[in-house]
């Protein structure tokens, strides 16, 4: 054979194995196409699937598509990675919204989006809308444990929103069969009842029942985070409990310092939960005072951290899943992780506050940072095999960690309150926790309220708390009315230092302490239509059948009010003086009342025909339509 023709027999040779090679890779990969009305062809990819069988079934009902998957094995394996995929034309679709999204909730590109969530973080549940209010796609699913990767964007070529979501991206136990469910609505409904009954069916789809709420959790609160930070001293909590029992609150929240005797706001002191002798004295004691006032008192832990300063540190610095240098303490500092999978890290946890309850008669626990219990990078687990670890999958543990910590205190106590924070605020979270507040964002009432409206969409039928709001005591009286009425729309904590702050902010807090109790059900409890998430939700409304109550946040709105039998009232939360209502129908009166709920003036209906009238209702006042 010539060196010409051996040449050419190689290359031959060497292109036929790269194709045989390429054709088994292709043959390796499952991919499948399950067809749709709400958003066309959905795709099922995946690029390993092993001894994994997948089977997809798609059922319409009352306007919605549900996307059934089953994966099946014949043997215990690792569930394989894949992604369900689809893409639409962008057509009067404006915004994204999400429980954990913020003031623009802005339509991103799709190399600039990613959602991780699970258990302890968001919730897999996205609407697109327009900006008319009103849904366009909403994308749900029931996998509300593991964690799942959602893509939900735009694509810039072609103009297309696409969604993209990715199962097992981290390894989890073998299994033999695996169900999971996705919702598609594409009904043109008001956004918000399409995002809510999305919630709604991945609380049922997923098995999920709420934990029991009892009418405390929906009473105001005093906390004592922004004002005192760990700077928390016996005498002084008792002081201003004296003063917030008077205005009407209910419960007080001793939040960090009580157990470290620094003021360092770090995490490295935390981890052995003894309290500070320094600055309680006597803990049961104190708590008994102030349980007389007739506050419910509950107190803060950090769940996952352990600090490097104390004694629990060497015990469980085996157990951790990462560490990170300390927040605010000097370099050097470090605060860990526990690692949940561990059985004796669950079995501490839960004793600590079980002996907590038993011992100091606690009323709840602020638990915090519960989604810190995440992988950062490689699961240290890997390079021991899950030595320790008798369950494989973080959540899962989380998982198991949050129902051992719920059953324990329930036993005890059957109405003991349990505050979580948002981001942790998803179906299977609810099972364990009773207060579900906003993220921090102290001093900022958009923020506050945008947070509590879409926990509310997102986290029906459970109490909802704001952030805890706080103000200057050289502020005006109508900005701290502003501040209340911003979050009054969920359960309102206060962090203000009633002994600094004067008398008509104190009159101000007393009004709307009775404002919120007298009208509890149509606030927190009834229907509730916020509207444009995109505007920082300029106008919310809420009511039951007796009353509905609706807050006017931006001046130059017009608020449509519908006469139908029943007292209407309307916050002037705007800043401005005035407002103007778009009247269904001539009303009885109108009647207008001060930041103090104190009458400025009533109009007769022959003065407010229907149609546009404008009334001038005093800056943080309110008016009552009959």
């Amino acid at each position: 054979m010539s060196m010409k023709k051996f040449s050419f027999f190689l290359l031959t040779l060497l292109i036929f194995t790269f194709r045989s090679v390429s054709l088994q890779a292709q043959e390796a990969v499952f991919s499948s196409v399950i067809p749709t009305q709400t958003v066309g062809d959905v795709t099922l990819v995946c690029p390993a699937p092993s001894s994994w069988h997948f089977a997809a079934e798609v059922e319409r009902l009352e306007g919605k598509e549900y996307i059934s998957l089953t994966l099946r094995s014949e043997a215990e394996a690792i569930p394989p990675l894949f992604t369900l995929s689809f893409a639409i034309p962008q057509r009067d679709i404006h915004h994204l919204w999400e429980i954990n999204g913020s003031a623009r909730f802005k339509l991103a590109a799709e190399w600039n989006y990613s959602r991780t969530t699970n258990l302890s973080s968001g919730m897999p549940l996205f609407s697109f809308i327009n900006d008319g209010d009103e849904n366009r796609l909403t994308v749900a699913s029931d996998e509300v444990y593991r964690d799942l990767v959602s893509v939900m964007a735009l694509k810039e070529e072609g103009c297309l929103v696409v969604g993209k979501m990715t199962w097992f991206s981290v390894p989890e136990s073998p299994m033999t069969e695996y169900r999971t469910k996705i919702c598609l609505d594409g009904r043109r409904v008001f956004w918000a009842d399409a995002a809510r009954e999305a919630s709604l069916w991945m609380r049922s789809s997923a098995g999920c029942e709420p934990c029991p709420v009892p009418e405390a959790a929906y009473e105001p609160l005093y906390s004592t985070w922004y004002q005192f930070h760990q700077d928390v001293y016996a005498d002084q909590v008792e002081a201003e409990c004296e003063k917030a029992s008077a205005l009407g609150m209910k419960t007080i929240i001793v939040d960090d310092g009580w157990q470290v005797d620094q003021a360092t706001r770090g995490y490295a002191r935390c981890g052995d939960w003894e309290v500070s002798a320094r600055r309680f004295p006597d803990f049961k004691s104190h708590i008994r005072r102030v349980q007389a006032m007739g506050m419910k008192y509950m107190l803060w832990y950090s769940v996952p951290f352990i600090g490097s300063y104390s004694r629990n540190y060497e015990r469980f610095k085996h157990a951790v899943l990462y560490s990170q240098k300390d927040f605010y303490d000097k370099e050097g500092d470090l605060t860990v992780i526990l690692d949940p999978r561990f059985p004796e890290v669950r079995s501490f946890l839960i004793g600590l506050y079980v002996d907590a309850a038993r011992n100091w008669g606690l009323d709840g626990f602020k638990l915090d940072f519960i989604d810190s219990f995440r992988l950062k990078g490689k699961d240290p687990a890997l390079k021991d095999n899950y030595a320790g670890r008798d369950i494989r999958s973080v959540p899962e543990a989380v998982n198991v960690l949050m129902r051992g910590v719920r059953d324990s205190l329930l036993r005890i106590n059957p109405e003991v309150l349990l505050e979580f924070r948002q981001r942790y605020v998803g179906p299977a979270i609810t099972q364990y926790g009773n207060m579900f507040r906003a993220s921090d964002c102290p001093g900022e009432l958009q923020q506050n309220r945008i947070a509590i409206c879409n926990l509310r969409v997102g986290a029906p039928g459970v109490a909802i708390h704001s952030d805890m709001i706080e103000w200057h005591p050289t502020e005006t009286a109508a900005m701290a009315a502003r501040a209340i009425q911003s979050a009054l729309f969920g359960v309102v904590q206060y962090s203000v230092m009633l002994r600094d702050i004067p008398q008509e902010h104190l009159d101000v807090i007393r009004f709307w302490l009775d404002f919120s109790r007298k009208h509890r059900s149509a606030l927190l409890k009834g229907w509730f239509k916020p509207h444009h998430p995109e505007a920082a939700y300029p106008l919310v409304e809420a009511g039951d059948a007796r009353e509905t109550i609706k807050a006017l946040y931006q001046p130059d709105v017009v608020v449509p009010v519908e006469m139908e039998g029943k007292a209407v009232y309307v916050l002037n939360a705007s800043g401005a003086d005035g407002m103007v209502l778009k009247l269904s129908s001539r009303p009885k009166s109108v009647k207008i009342f001060d930041m103090y709920g104190k009458p400025v003036s009533t109009a007769t209906g022959k003065k407010c025909a229907s149609g546009l009238c404008e009334c001038k209702v005093p800056a943080a006042g309110f008016l009552l339509v009959e």
